[in-house]
């Protein structure tokens, strides 16, 4: 992903509340912020522009 390992490995276990785009620990069951159980995984690789 980049350059760092060791920041890609934290980075790389988070979710993403996909209502509030908070930034969440895996595993968890619902968003700390709003409370919604509508997670996403963090992207691994990024995305690049057309």
């Amino acid at each position: 992903m980049g350059k760092f390992p060791l920041a890609d490995e934290v980075l790389g276990g988070m979710v993403i509340c996909r209502r509030c785009k908070a930034r969440n620990k895996a595993g968890v069951e619902k968003c700390r912020k709003c409370g919604c159980r509508y997670l996403r995984a963090k992207r691994k690789e990024k995305r690049v522009k057309k």
